[in-house]
């Protein structure tokens, strides 16, 4: 176990203080033993995947924080069992050289296995659910194994069981993919890697989009002609909250060393050595600029740690 690790130099935000205690466990046991002894000493956890939707508070995290290493790669015919530790970046090239499609979506997409299973990360109409068959997790409570369908992991809108409860480690995952062509898999890939970095502000420390697109359906109503221009799938029909950011006028807005990203504003990026609470007070802004120009509550996709967890 390790002492005083840089949340910082971990975070793709760059942002964040140290955690008193950090751990990368190699098997269930060692997990096991770290979840007793931290509930046996009130020590607080987390469970941490890439850090790549993270903002860490300036004062560090005072507790454990679990970083599960990648573990299992195995396949079955169209199957494969993943580590949740491994990151999307290097899944993907290992499912292309097997001719495998269902993730082309996920060309560039940061982090790793486990975190996008934990917020159904999506992009491009696809989900991390359209391709899960089973998930093994820990139970923090009982200190067992549990394996779930695809049906039983409450998949939802950037959400799932494991974020819900919060109480479970991600150990593994069997994705179902399916036979495609290899040269028509990597061009989508590719085509998903090099949007990213045209529309996306690469160039600058982020953690990706701060706020949930909005579903058309959770505004009864909303007069929806205002935004039949932009409405889109994801996967089902969104009002992209880039455009309603965009629309007050928040473009390039900085506070201390963050900025609402120019290039997308639905990204909040780390130009000037920034601080926790100057991303908190832009994300704030941000909220009731868009609630008092189109009376819609923005929610965060992003996990906001709090300065002194309990």
């Amino acid at each position: 176990m390790e002492r005083k690790v840089s949340l910082k130099k971990l975070s793709s935000f760059r942002i964040g203080g140290e955690a008193e205690f950090f751990l990368r466990p190699k098997n269930i046991s060692e997990i096991s033993e770290a979840v007793v002894e931290a509930k046996q000493k009130s020590i607080p956890l987390f469970i941490l995947g890439g850090s790549t939707n993270i903002l860490w508070p300036d004062d560090g995290f005072e507790g454990l924080i679990i970083k599960p290493v990648s573990g299992t790669l195995e396949f079955q015919g169209d199957e494969v069992t993943a580590g949740a530790g491994i990151l999307i970046s290097e899944l993907l090239p290992i499912v292309l050289s097997r001719g495998l499609s269902g993730l082309e979506w996920a060309g560039g997409l940061p982090g790793t296995l486990g975190g996008a299973i934990r917020g159904n990360a999506g992009a491009f109409g696809g989900e991390t659910k359209d391709s899960i068959k089973e998930v093994v997790s820990f139970d923090m409570d009982k200190l067992e194994v549990i394996k779930r369908d695809r049906s039983s992991c409450s998949f939802d809108y950037r959400t799932s069981v494991f974020k819900t409860k919060g109480n479970e480690i991600i150990l593994e995952a069997t994705l179902a993919l399916k036979p495609g062509n290899k040269e028509t898999i990597q061009k989508e890939i590719e085509g998903r890697v090099n949007y990213r970095r045209e529309r996306h502000p690469m160039e600058h420390p982020n953690v990706g989009s701060i706020f949930k697109n909005v579903p058309v359906a959770s505004y009864k109503n909303l007069d929806l002609e205002r935004f039949k221009k932009v409405i889109k799938q994801d996967p089902f029909p969104v009002i992209p909250t880039a455009f309603l950011i965009a629309e007050t006028g928040l473009k390039g807005v900085s506070c201390g060393g963050a900025m609402i990203s120019p290039k997308h504003p639905n990204f909040i990026v780390n130009v000037l050595d920034a601080e926790a609470q100057d991303v908190k007070d832009l994300i704030n802004l941000v909220k009731v600029e868009v609630y008092d120009k189109f009376d819609i509550k923005l929610e965060e996709e992003i996990l906001i740690l709090p300065e002194n967890p309990s």
